[in-house]
């Protein structure tokens, strides 16, 4: 799911130059990718598609991208109470949507990030909240692939390759939150691998760690957070296309979303970038949406969920950086 520095307070390497290329690269192919299809559609149909929508429409669809991250941000909250860490919902909603200017880099840095403001304010090590960070993103795929699977049954046709995707999330989620079962399959790889003795002893002592949140209503809560918080993006994918004048109904728009969500993940890229967004337009081009209508729809949705989170992050990033820095020193 993710890998676990062990020292965070000292200096950062300096990124490689592949890793520093990669962004760039990646945003490059998507805006050709969508600025080709625009090109070949027509860009007045697809100015016309975008200028038709009002200022309220726009303030609607991030409206329910916020709800999406406060709620993501109160299971964060209620995970780290349940470790046992000291911190208060404002700390907690500050490091959460602070670690969200760090969506689209490589490595999982944001989750890194959030440990290490944890590590300047608690006195926590890494090893010691990486569960927290586990917890989360298990989370997300727990109530990603519920709801895909909820939205796959009631939709009135399926999404090709939707099944396979849907066990991958709900049986990540269901190992992740598994301690024992964890532990299990981080020994069996270091035997397999026989090497790295170190990660692999950080990494069950993790694992181990999870046994604190094998507690019902903090797993019932965390999903209930999740779907509340997913499914307020997938309804404002669902409105967004009403708007521009098409109708898939409810569910099939749920289960385009997320799966374009869950497969640009599965793409390793970062933010999903690329996969997320090409999975998008192919989805709708094969409900018989129009280019001129997918082709904006997935770039304004994009724009109002992962770079929206990314514009917050960007705002509260320097609040938590300043806030952790005054509480170390």
């Amino acid at each position: 799911m993710m890998s676990l520095t062990p020292d965070l307070s000292c200096a950062p390497r300096r990124p490689r130059l592949r890793d520093r290329l990669l962004i760039p690269v990646l945003l490059l192919a998507v805006l050709g990718g969508l600025v080709g299809l625009a090109a070949g559609t027509g860009w007045d149909e697809i100015r016309e598609q975008i200028g038709a929508l009002h200022p309220w429409q726009v303030c609607a669809l991030l409206g329910l991208s916020l709800a999406n991250y406060l709620a993501r941000s109160l299971r964060w909250h209620r995970l780290a109470r349940r470790l046992g860490l000291p911190t208060d919902l404002a700390q907690d909603t500050r490091h959460y949507l602070g670690g969200f200017a760090m969506a689209v880099t490589p490595g999982r840095v944001g989750e890194l990030v959030r440990m290490r403001w944890l590590r300047r304010e608690t006195g926590w090590s890494v090893t010691r909240t990486a569960p927290l960070a586990l917890m989360d993103r298990a989370g997300d795929l727990a109530a990603m692939g519920l709801l895909l699977a909820l939205a796959l049954s009631l939709a009135a046709s399926g999404i090709a390759g939707a099944l396979p995707v849907t066990g991958l999330a709900l049986v990540a989620a269901v190992i992740v939150t598994r301690p024992a079962l964890l532990t299990t399959l981080v020994t069996l790889a270091f035997r397999a691998l026989g090497r790295f003795p170190r990660a692999f002893a950080r990494a069950r002592g993790a694992a181990r760690s999870l046994s604190r949140f094998s507690h019902g209503p903090t797993l019932t809560l965390a999903l209930a957070l999740g779907l509340a918080g997913w499914g307020a993006e997938a309804f404002s994918f669902h409105l967004l296309l009403g708007w521009m004048g098409v109708d898939v109904g409810l569910w099939k728009a749920v289960a385009i979303f997320v799966f374009a969500t869950l497969a640009g993940g599965l793409t390793g890229a970062p933010g999903g970038l690329g996969g997320a967004e090409a999975a998008m337009v192919a989805l709708l081009s094969l409900e018989g949406v129009p280019l001129a209508v997918s082709v904006p729809a997935t770039a304004l949705i994009r724009l109002t969920t992962l770079w929206f989170a990314i514009a917050i992050g960007l705002a509260a990033f320097p609040l938590a950086e300043r806030a952790s820095l005054k509480a170390q020193g």
